[in-house]
């Protein structure tokens, strides 16, 4: 009994850890991951962001290309049947007339990531 005594006080061949030292490692890795995760977030909404900001340039630019081929503004299914925009937009609806035309976002049904930011 003296023996296994001593061999537990001076170390005895037992090696690990201790639970203090596995407490604070585990601590500080999910600290870590949380930072992770909230930095993250972020990236997604930039993308959003820049897919609404995207979508509305590529609104423009198929408007006055068809005014310049066709001499008037026209709605976003002309525009996708004249083959201007290759697929109607999730985001944002197109009308137009003979002088002028209109972006307006798309508020139901929701599109993906949710609607865009008001410019």
């Amino acid at each position: 009994m003296k023996d296994r005594i001593k061999r537990l006080k001076v170390g005895g061949g037992q090696d690990g850890f201790t639970l203090i030292e596995l407490l604070v490692v585990i601590t500080i890795l999910g600290i870590l991951a949380a930072i992770v995760v909230f930095s993250v977030g972020g990236i997604n909404d930039r993308g959003h962001d820049s897919a609404c900001e995207s979508d509305v340039s590529t609104l423009r630019i198929a408007q006055e290309a068809h005014f310049a081929q066709e001499g008037s503004y026209a709605n976003e299914d002309a525009l996708v049947a004249e083959n201007f925009l290759a697929k109607a937009s999730v985001y944002h609806d197109t009308t137009g007339g003979a002088t002028t035309y209109n972006i307006t976002r798309v508020e139901t049904p929701v599109p993906p990531g949710g609607p865009c930011p008001v410019p």
